[in-house]
């Protein structure tokens, strides 16, 4: 497969809507050159071993996907033919296991489960006739996965080399109410300009998966190590001699090559021996519910680091701050999912003046999908950076010195 040894084979990293800055920023600190960005997707070159690299690293990003076959595509029949004409004897093993996820916005599907339907039975034809028996496919993400895009009458078939999505780390044992996605933690994080030096705050932790991305930051922690299995590993080929591909050092020397399954292994090894574990900044999480801290602190555990965050049960207000100026985070209820505007009114206000009187000095942020409450914190906020929080338009606020709009008014020695 080409794939493995052509640097300049594209790749597509996709992510959630109003992601792709942050993944584009990622992409570039790991040396990319950026071909091309979307509102889902950025685009960059390398071979099998970036492949792997995104998987492990990428922090914002949901798939790294191989484009196979893009190809005009008017109807499901069409589709069908398309994806039978794709020579997946050489990616999926007859005896193997895939499955098929699609998005899919043609006029002519009714059904949006029929398009992964009929990818997957012309895999299965193919392969059938090619060697008389076929692979298995279902949901199930152990096994190679394709993705299916289908856009008004375009197509685009590819090879999803992650398999269960990257924002799917594998620590959230326990969601809770309305829990933050993990690429959009770590978004929120990079947009507020966390150093992974100073103190991270994070009151309302619910689930905690702020807090424990930004200790995943702090430790230099590729938040790919927790996954059991991506569908690179379950391409055909992985465990077999590629010529061209740099003998990794465990490899015996009599090899020209190596497989795919030796350098990542290696780079797994090498991952793990770059984390880092003394002189964190001090990370603390909150909340009001008992609950929720046990829950978060479940999935901390998970995650494997619990004991770098300090957790307590309290009111936000009572939310120990450390000396040392660092950065507070609120995901507070938007009056969408949960509470209205009336019960969520005096709460935004609170965080306001809590944030002005006990955390003066630090970048503080707030998330939320409801303009009129964010116009309750009585704080200065320095920009505003859109996201959406699953189908919610939010705005992350950022209150540089959490600054109280009455402070800047009596300096000004005006009502």
């Amino acid at each position: 497969m080409k794939l493995f040894t052509d640097k300049n084979y594209p790749i597509i990293v996709s992510c959630a809507k109003e992601l792709s800055r942050w993944t584009e920023l990622e992409l570039r600190d790991m040396g990319y050159k950026i071909v091309e960005v979307t509102e889902n997707t950025v685009v960059v070159r390398g071979d099998f071993e970036d492949v792997m690299k995104l998987n492990l690293y990428l922090r914002t990003a949901h798939r790294v996907l191989v484009p196979l076959l893009r190809a005009e595509c008017r109807n499901i029949r069409d589709l069908y033919n398309l994806a039978k004409s794709i020579d997946w004897e050489n990616h999926i093993d007859a005896d193997g296991y895939f499955s098929v996820n699609s998005v899919v916005h043609n006029y002519t599907i009714r059904d949006t489960r029929l398009p992964s339907l009929y990818t997957k039975d012309a895999i299965v034809d193919r392969i059938r006739e090619k060697y008389q028996r076929r692979p298995d496919s279902g949901s199930q993400n152990y096994g190679a996965a394709v993705f299916v895009y289908w856009e008004d009458n375009e197509v685009i078939i590819y090879l999803d080399t992650s398999g269960e999505p990257l924002s799917k780390r594998g620590y959230r044992k326990i969601p809770g109410s309305a829990p933050m996605q993990e690429t959009l933690a770590a978004a929120c994080l990079m947009a507020m300009k966390w150093d992974c030096k100073k103190p991270f705050v994070f009151p309302m932790c619910g689930s905690g998966t702020p807090a424990i991305e930004a200790v995943m930051m702090a430790m230099n922690r590729a938040p790919g190590l927790l996954k059991g299995h991506f569908a690179f590993q379950s391409i055909k080929g992985y465990d077999k001699i590629i010529p061209g591909l740099k003998a990794p050092v465990v490899a015996p020397r009599q090899y020209a090559g190596a497989t795919p399954e030796q350098l990542w292994k290696e780079r797994i090894l090498a991952a793990r021996a770059a984390e880092r574990t003394d002189n964190l900044p001090e990370i603390i999480a909150t909340d009001i519910s008992p609950e929720a801290i046990e829950n978060a602190h479940s999935n901390a555990i998970a995650a494997g680091v619990a004991s770098y965050i300090k957790f307590a049960a309290c009111d936000f207000a009572d939310t120990p701050i450390p000396e040392e100026k660092g950065f507070i985070f609120f995901n507070p209820e938007y009056g969408i999912r949960l509470g209205t505007f009336e019960e969520l009114q005096p709460v935004y206000q609170r965080m306001g003046r809590f944030m002005a009187e006990k955390c003066a000095g630090f970048t503080g942020a707030i998330i939320t999908g409801n303009p009129d409450l964010a116009r309750e914190v009585p704080l200065y906020y320095k920009t505003r950076v859109p996201f959406f929080n699953g189908p919610i338009d939010c705005r992350l606020f950022i209150y540089e010195g959490c600054e109280l709009k009455e402070a800047r008014t009596q300096d000004n020695g005006t009502l």
